[in-house]
């Protein structure tokens, strides 16, 4: 049997153990409060993962592309169609490029531009935009592309 003090400084000790152990779930709790009220989404990130996601996703498409005409397998209609994928890719892309540093030489502090075979999507970072600013944002889609004012969807961001 355990003696009398034996018994006192083990239960001290759970009691101890137990008063931490709340201290800590308290102070992790408050701790991941403020960490989720901060984490709301940030567009900044935005901006930075969505082109990560996007060079990940066509660094993929490219490789699958790849595969495809380099397989000895593939039937000659298969590797015309992937060459032909990845030079439409390829174009997109570069034009995608050439337009968001247009945008951003209009002064805006950031913009994501995706262009597709039916229209181009337009993201930039702004509050909201004035008539002068989308007049200035179009004319440089349409000058720069075959689409129309039509085709175009400008999206502001905060």
């Amino acid at each position: 049997m355990l003696s009398k003090k034996k018994k006192i400084f083990i239960l001290a000790g759970m009691v101890a153990l137990l008063v931490v152990t709340g201290c800590l779930n308290i102070f992790l709790n408050n701790r991941a409060t403020k960490a989720s009220a901060s984490d709301s989404v940030s567009y900044g990130n935005f901006f930075t993962t969505y082109r990560t996601d996007r060079q990940t996703t066509r660094d993929q498409t490219i490789m699958y592309l790849d595969a495809i005409i380099n397989n000895e397998a593939s039937t000659a209609e298969a590797v015309a169609d992937a060459e032909s994928q990845k030079l439409t890719l390829t174009k997109n892309m570069d034009l995608e490029l050439v337009l968001e540093g247009l945008i951003k030489a209009l002064g805006f502090e950031d913009a994501i531009v995706t262009a597709s075979t039916e229209n181009i999507n337009i993201i930039i970072k702004s509050d909201e935009l004035t008539e002068n600013e989308v007049a200035q944002v179009l004319d440089i889609i349409v000058s720069e592309t075959d689409k129309t004012a039509l085709d175009v969807r400008i999206i502001p961001v905060e």
